[in-house]
């Protein structure tokens, strides 16, 4: 009896031994997808949607889209972005500017609520993994470079209105003295860049209040689930966080919408 169980152990650890080494001898011949860095910075290719560290575009002339609006900002779920502007007077109107753009590397947890929220498209996410630093301090970047300031928008054309039926008749037939009459002035068209911007203003305001009743509805499941297992601690602590979070966030939402009915009078 006992030979009979020790030669059926023996055969059972030679068959897991051999199934063991058919993996081994299967990979042994499989192509590898070892990646060998960092010999292959320069041929190394990330994802499309790959989301590395927060940057600010700036074309050749040191500009920038941004209008320091502070909308993304507000949508932050993690106070990483600091927007400083001052309000600036130009051609005898005044606008905000872009003083300082602080992006707090180390708090990022790379959500892209800021740049979906951003309504002129002025931050996005680069693909740059190498990011290690050996202080906290140093992950704190200023994102818009010294002496740069906001892009331009060229001014919309203006459309020029046609002749009243009278008026091209008139032209068209001769006057004394083989003089032609004066062409009528074209009458400007409205300018419509204020009226785009407040647009965007107000599409960026609804994605806010969307935002935050999402999150709203999500801290009332949080709170359901937490009341269904009073004893569990970390169930609870979840619905707190996802409650303050939701204020937070129908609170920045309120406000900007504030800003937005104020610019709109």
């Amino acid at each position: 009896m006992e030979n009979k169980s020790y030669f059926s152990g023996l055969f059972s650890g030679i068959k897991s031994l051999c199934t063991g080494l058919k993996v081994t001898g299967r990979e042994l011949f499989t192509k590898k997808v070892t990646e060998r860095y960092p010999e292959n910075r320069k041929t190394n290719e990330l994802p499309e949607r790959f989301r590395g560290v927060l940057v600010m575009p700036h074309n050749e002339k040191n500009e920038h889209k941004c209008i320091g609006c502070g909308i993304c900002e507000m949508q932050c779920p993690n106070g990483t972005i600091k927007v400083e502007s001052e309000m600036v007077e130009v051609d005898g109107k005044k606008k905000k500017q872009l003083v300082r753009y602080i992006y707090d590397h180390g708090c990022c947890m790379y959500c892209m609520l800021c740049t979906r929220a951003c309504p002129q498209g002025a931050i996005t996410f680069a693909p740059e993994y190498e990011c290690a630093v050996f202080s906290r301090e140093a992950l704190i970047m200023q994102l818009n470079q010294p002496d740069s300031k906001c892009e331009e928008k060229p001014a919309p054309a203006k459309p020029a209105v046609a002749p009243k039926p009278a008026a091209a008749a008139a032209e068209s037939q001769p006057v004394a003295g083989n003089a032609t009459p004066d062409a009528a002035p074209a009458a400007p068209a409205a300018d419509s860049a204020a009226d785009e911007k407040m647009a965007k203003l107000m599409a960026a305001a609804k994605k806010a209040a969307d935002n935050a009743a999402a999150e709203k509805v999500a801290a009332e499941e949080a709170a359901a689930k937490a009341a269904a297992a009073p004893d569990d601690a970390e169930l609870k602590a979840a619905a707190e966080e996802a409650a303050a979070k939701a204020t937070k966030l129908a609170t920045a939402a309120e406000n900007f919408a504030k800003k937005v009915a104020e610019a709109q009078q």
